[in-house]
């Protein structure tokens, strides 16, 4: 058995001798893209168990069994951080769900603003494009994609143990300072638009929420998001 750079997320669980059944399109990546063949080796995780390298048992062309040998690295789950995200355009959306998972984050969750102009969200596309992110860049945990909600919905059932970070472009041209505890928190990152002033007052109000701005330049909206994370994980990640 090769030691196999390809990694595919599975649902099944994993552990010595575990066999995993693969669906009909994980088979045709497997077997018909990657062209792979009994005995070759493949890097499993789920979410929960780590890295398991598996052996190829079974190829066909629209199924196939792995079987898991050993466990390559063990399960490494991302701080307890979420990201708020007012969705925009299709590819821009895609890149801020990729690099939030690269980045760590424990839930990513669009959210409905009054200046939010995009097309629908397609939650399914984007938990895929999460999962092609952590296959891609050796993570062990993939991060839920919420369906989008409206912002002020959302903040009005927001659990008293979590923190916000409001990035607000009203505070361009401040030193980005962070301090607190890193246990729950959440980055909230709005449209490309701006937020409404009634969002902002009724944000810089609220009792669990940060603001801060993110230096002295206005960014874009999927920037800000990898600006945001890198600021928090370097303050009160486990970076």
């Amino acid at each position: 058995m090769d030691a196999s750079k390809v990694r595919l997320f599975v649902e099944h669980p994993l552990g010595p001798g575990q066999s995993v059944p693969l669906s009909r399109d994980q088979a045709h990546y497997l077997f018909n893209v990657m062209r792979l063949r009994s005995g070759n080796g493949v890097e499993l995780f789920n979410g929960r168990d780590g890295a398991w390298l598996a052996e190829v048992a079974e190829a066909g062309k629209k199924t196939g069994v792995l079987v898991c040998r050993e466990q390559r690295a063990p399960q490494q789950d991302p701080p307890d951080l979420w990201l708020l995200f007012a969705p925009i355009k299709k590819a821009r959306t895609d890149f801020i769900v990729e690099k939030a998972t690269e980045l760590g984050t424990a839930r990513i969750c669009p959210v409905i603003t009054e200046h939010t102009n995009s097309e629908r969200v397609r939650v399914e596309r984007l938990q895929a494009h999460a999962v092609e992110a952590a296959e891609q860049c050796g993570g062990t945990f993939v991060p839920p994609v919420d369906a989008p909600r409206k912002l002020r919905a959302m903040l009005d059932d927001w659990p008293a143990d979590r923190q916000l970070l409001f990035c607000d472009e009203g505070q361009v041209g401040t030193e980005p300072r962070l301090s607190g505890d890193g246990k729950k928190w959440a980055i909230l990152i709005g449209p490309e638009g701006g937020f409404s002033e009634a969002e902002r007052s009724w944000l810089k109000n609220s009792p669990f929420v940060t603001q801060i701005g993110l230096g002295p330049r206005i960014l874009r909206a999927d920037t800000a998001a990898v600006a945001a994370i890198v600021l928090w994980q370097n303050a009160l990640g486990d970076w």
